[in-house]
């Protein structure tokens, strides 16, 4: 009788071990389709696609174990689910600084998204000169017996910023977290270059942007009246433009 109830016991956490992990593929089921949505809606009617790559992964239980030593959460799933916000992540990466609060505006404001946390590590760096927008979603999961609010660490970062983070992780790993202080120092410098090639892109990005305006307004104008009066007030256009660029 005690081994059958044990037996029991065991079957009754396995399902819960698997509904525990099976709702965070879930959860980032759902975010990975909102985002998949809004790529495709850019590129077919905006003809502009400020999302670059996308990125998903689930910790592994061994990493799960480990984070709840470290922080010395209880081991409870349910401990383990309210404490632990960043089992389930995604990844955004776009082109530019400005994309990244694009994006985020636009997940933020879908009714059935509800933000937790918000960590601007692009307006405020971290010491070591990570830049990147860090938020705590609940995303919701409809079971076949149940709903579940499930949290979700949504990254968004520029390409600069993730091959400056990919290199940066490259490195701790390497030295085992013992990165003498002249690498810190230069990856650190190396941040700090990254942001201001993002600044210069983005720049060079809306320069690009108003003079396409202005090329598309003075075709439309010159086809009306191609008069020397309209030509002289499409320069003046284009210097004010160039003017408030610099």
């Amino acid at each position: 009788m005690t081994y059958l109830i044990e037996q029991q016991n065991m079957k009754e956490l396995r399902v819960e071990l698997t509904r525990f992990m099976l709702a965070y593929k879930f959860a980032l089921d759902e975010i990975g389709t909102k985002v998949r949505i809004l790529r495709e809606e850019f590129r077919l009617i905006h003809e502009y696609n400020p999302i670059e790559h996308v990125n998903t992964r689930i910790k592994t239980p061994e990493s799960i174990m480990k984070k709840m030593h470290k922080k010395n959460i209880p081991a409870t799933l349910d401990d383990i689910r309210e404490n632990m916000r960043d089992i389930a992540g995604i990844r955004i990466t776009c082109s530019f600084v400005s994309d990244i609060y694009i994006i985020n505006e636009m997940i933020q404001a879908q009714s059935d998204v509800e933000v937790i946390e918000v960590k601007d590590y692009i307006k405020h760096p971290k010491p070591n000169g990570y830049q990147s927008l860090h938020v705590i979603l609940k995303i919701p999961v409809f079971m076949s017996d149940r709903e579940e609010h499930v949290y979700v660490e949504m990254q968004i970062r520029t390409i600069a910023m993730d091959f400056w983070a990919s290199l940066e992780h490259k490195i701790y790993y390497k030295y085992n977290k013992q990165v003498p202080e002249r690498l810190t120092n230069e990856l650190r410098e190396a941040a700090f270059t990254a942001a201001e090639l993002d600044h210069k892109m983005e720049r060079l990005n809306k320069e690009i942007n108003i003079l396409k305006e202005i090329e598309h307004d003075d075709q439309d104008n010159l086809s009306l009246e191609d008069t020397g009066s309209t030509k002289t007030m499409i320069q003046m256009m284009k210097k004010i433009a160039m003017d408030k660029l610099k």
